[in-house]
């Protein structure tokens, strides 16, 4: 599906599907109210009423369910009628599936998206995944024509006009960031190193008007960074810190994302196995999803100051690689064992929330990252795990992932119970646990608030995406939606704004000082 442009419409118009497949999709209590004046003109005359009521009637989604209406040429398809309480409404991991299994080829080609308009975000980024950008089959160079897939939304239920110019801009932004991410993540690193990621924000900074800071190699260590330093001395592409910094007039706090841009781990010295190595390519998917995030967020309107802050290197072998029994001094002034060269996500990130904390001034600190294996245990496949230091925010990111599609789960915050997995009695603190049986995710977690402190009176998010960031060998563009969701009420746009979860009340058990804090904290 590389290659594919992907367009959104208030209306697709009319065609026969002979010459424009077609693919209905939606649950299929919302099909039943799509209007047969609504989608003649797209069936006809291939598909009649009767037969499009047929095929309705026959549909019986478990969990999903599709029928063909004229040969390969046009599909109806059914999402999950109801979803439990830890999934999205929008079933959006379904969306993407159906998509993937359902959409008849061709060049030219429409999706009709039937949802509430709640849902119509969450689906418009699913829709996306479906739909990767990056291929080296030799094949595709030799099909210089460039498919077309454009996307129409039927909106059912309350408020559901027509879809607002607005709202497909808003769609069309996100969607390109997903894809954006997922084609990063894609990309092996022979291509993409940390040179060329650095010209991705390059070239993303210069579509938004904005020159990125660059700290690189040695200046890296003269500077302080010992963590990101550290981790990608040993590599041909030197690591590199970089900052791309929006700061609108009239704002109110700062904000700083905080990306993992690993991109290739090998392990270091700690090497991982033939086994394990494989897919190392997708350590940068935290720095991809900033990325991705941050080019829409500014796009449609973002009101506070927002730093995309990348930690970028290659976790390589060489006569000058880390080794264990090294100690660092990281950029927060604290000292760090290295007992484990594999545990490299946590040193750039803490270098990368330290540099946001200090001279960033940063409010509110989220850091993402495809930090530990363990996350894919602790909260499955489809589920990122997120450690904070504010009950409402970890409420909000769970609630935010409903809302886009992009799942969370909490991991448990318990510092005075866990950090002491990290004692040395040389350094301030090792780099990797002493029982990996004891919450390792929430550990590795907590490994890079301690640099910014405990006591730090702002807020700190930590995601971890290890296992959303791909589906099989394909990345999913994961966390690009969840920021835009979470922070949707710093953005002028109305879209975001809906789909976010914050800026509502607190709980009114709260004592009022205790609410006054966190209203300040809140987007």
């Amino acid at each position: 599906m590389a290659n594919v442009g992907l367009q959104f419409q208030a209306s697709a118009g009319d065609a026969d599907p002979q010459s424009r497949p077609l693919l209905l999709l939606g649950q299929l209590h919302h099909l039943h109210r799509v209007p047969w004046s609504h989608v003649r003109g797209k069936l006809l005359p291939r598909v009649t009423e009767e037969l499009w009521q047929a095929a309705l009637s026959t549909l019986n989604p478990s969990p999903t369910d599709s029928c063909p209406l004229y040969l390969n040429y046009a599909t109806v398809a059914a999402l999950p009628s109801r979803v439990s309480r830890h999934n999205s409404p929008s079933a959006a991991h379904f969306v993407t599936r159906l998509v993937r299994t359902c959409l008849p080829p061709g060049t030219h080609r429409c999706i009709l998206m039937v949802c509430e308009r709640s849902d119509a975000f969450a689906s418009a980024c699913a829709l996306a995944r479906a739909f990767p950008l990056f291929t080296q089959r030799s094949g595709a160079s030799r099909r210089p024509e460039k498919k077309t897939v454009t996307v129409e939304f039927f909106l059912v239920g309350q408020d559901n006009g027509p879809v607002e110019v607005s709202t497909l801009q808003c769609l069309t932004s996100a969607t390109e960031g997903v894809r954006l991410a997922a084609r990063i993540v894609d990309t092996p690193c022979n291509e993409m190193d940390t040179d060329t990621f650095l010209e991705e924000i390059k070239k993303v900074g210069k579509e938004l008007g904005i020159v990125p800071t660059v700290i690189r190699d040695e200046e890296l260590k003269t500077r302080g960074f010992g963590g990101i330093y550290g981790v990608g001395k040993a590599a041909l592409h030197p690591p590199a810190l970089a900052v791309l910094s929006h700061t609108p007039d009239g704002a109110t706090q700062t904000i700083a994302w905080v990306g993992k841009g690993i991109v290739y781990d090998t392990g270091g010295l700690s090497m991982k196995g033939k086994t394990t190595m494989p897919g190392m390519k997708r350590d940068c998917g935290g720095a991809a999803a900033v990325l991705g995030a941050f080019r829409a967020a500014v796009k449609q309107g973002f009101k506070d100051t927002l730093h995309a802050v990348f930690c970028l290197a290659e976790n390589s072998v060489g006569p000058s690689a880390t080794r264990p029994d090294d100690i660092h001094l990281l950029y927060s002034g604290k000292t760090v064992e290295i007992n484990n060269t594999d545990a490299e996500g946590r040193l750039v990130l803490a270098d990368g929330v330290s540099y946001a904390c200090k001279d960033l001034g940063a409010d509110i600190i989220l850091d993402i990252a495809t930090l530990t294996g363990a996350q894919g245990i602790a909260t499955g496949k489809y589920h990122a795990a997120v450690l904070t230091n504010s009950a409402e925010w970890e409420a909000a990111c769970m609630k935010a992932g409903r809302q886009c599609g992009d799942l969370v789960h909490p991991l448990v915050y318990c510092p005075e119970l866990h950090f002491s997995e990290f004692t040395s009695a040389v350094a301030d603190m090792k780099n990797s646990v002493a029982d990996r049986d004891n919450s390792p995710s929430s550990c590795a977690g907590l490994f890079i608030a301690s640099h910014i402190g405990f006591d730090w009176p702002g807020v700190w998010v930590h995601l971890d995406i290890a296992a959303p960031v791909h589906a099989g060998e394909r990345a999913t563009g994961f966390g690009v939606a969840l920021l835009l969701a979470l922070f949707g009420r710093a953005s002028e746009d109305p879209l975001l704004n809906l789909v976010s979860p914050l800026g509502c009340e607190v709980d009114a058990q709260e004592g009022d000082a205790e609410r006054d804090t966190k209203k300040r904290r809140l987007v």
